[in-house]
């Protein structure tokens, strides 16, 4: 088995970037009443990397089997991966021969702040059930126009890149997607997953099986466990978003039964609930132990997403280094 080490970066990036890095990543433009004064003789700050060269030199780091390296190239950081140079573009990590077409895309990496605890619950406030149920209508909205798009007229201009995901995962369509995936035993179940990440989910389960000899919550959340799914080609439910189950990178992990709670939140909008009303002991949780098994080798938790999904793992070791957290990595 391969030898593994601990890896933690906590990145600080100076203000004068407008960027700011702690536990997580919060990018902010400066405060507009501080007013910077610099003498003609005082020496240049020095500034910190950009989020272009955190990005693309943690993913070089955590995805070495697939990418050969970064480095800045041709006025923007660059990744060559299979041969192919994928550039930042402003976040549409572009190949090379579409990068004049980079308008036409948005950004494939949001902020980084996945949080090592789940923060303790909340009642939302009066105005936060306002502002939540006026996003909701907002985005039940834009799923029915594009709908319309889809079916009758044009779509929007901008569409969101996909090219380095599918570049990554050797995965660019369905058919290419499914010579990339394999069958395994997972904790006693059958699942079909990608190749690259065998190693690191058989390591997942090592820790899990490990916990269970003396937790006897866990082997029973084992023993519980009804269906599992990985690999499945589609797009996250009512968008126009590809899951990462289309790679083969994502698990769901359903229990025989939920016992009356709640693990996905469009389940149970769909159930006439409003999922950020719903407190933590009306939510599936699987056992902390399991959870942190799995966030130790890079995979994120739904549970700690806004819009939970409880029963859902996805592997995004980048995300953990982004946030600066702790990761288990060859």
């Amino acid at each position: 088995m391969s030898r593994f080490k601990s890896i933690g970066i906590v990145l600080a990036i100076g203000l004068t970037m407008g960027i700011l890095l702690t536990a997580g990543i919060i990018f902010a433009a400066p405060r507009a009443d501080i007013t910077l004064v610099v003498e003609e003789t005082a020496e240049e700050e020095p500034v910190g990397p950009s989020r272009a060269e955190l990005i693309m030199t943690t993913l070089a780091k955590v995805y070495p089997w697939r990418i050969e390296r970064a480095e800045f190239r041709n006025d923007d950081w660059a990744l060559l991966m299979g041969g192919i140079w994928y550039y930042y573009a402003n976040g549409a990590m572009l190949p090379e021969d579409l990068v004049e077409r980079a308008s036409e895309f948005t950004s494939s990496f949001g902020i980084y702040n996945y949080q090592s605890e789940l923060p303790p619950w909340r009642e939302p406030t009066a105005e936060e059930n306002e502002r939540y149920r006026q996003q909701e209508s907002s985005r039940n909205n834009n799923t029915a126009n594009n709908s319309r798009n889809t079916n009758n007229e044009t779509r929007p201009q901008r569409q969101r890149s996909y090219h380095f995901h599918e570049g990554l995962w050797q995965a660019g369509s369905h058919a290419e997607s499914s010579q990339r995936v394999t069958v395994i035993r997972f904790l006693g179940n059958s699942l079909t997953i990608h190749r690259g990440i065998v190693e690191v989910l058989g390591l997942v389960e090592a820790r899990i099986r490990d916990a269970a000899r003396v937790d006897q919550e866990v082997q029973a959340w084992i023993d519980s466990i009804g269906t599992m799914h990985g690999w499945n080609w589609r797009n996250v439910a009512n968008s126009q978003s590809r899951s990462y189950h289309s790679y083969g990178i994502a698990i769901d992990i359903l229990p025989k039964s939920l016992g009356g709670k709640e693990t996905y939140w469009q389940w149970a909008a769909q159930g006439g609930r409003e999922y950020w009303n719903i407190p933590y002991e009306d939510r599936y949780h699987p056992p902390d132990a399991v959870i942190k098994a799995f966030e130790a080798y890079g995979f994120m938790w739904g549970g700690k997403w806004a819009r939970f999904d409880t029963m859902h793992f996805e592997y995004r070791p980048e995300v953990f280094l982004m946030s600066g957290l702790p990761l288990e990595m060859p």
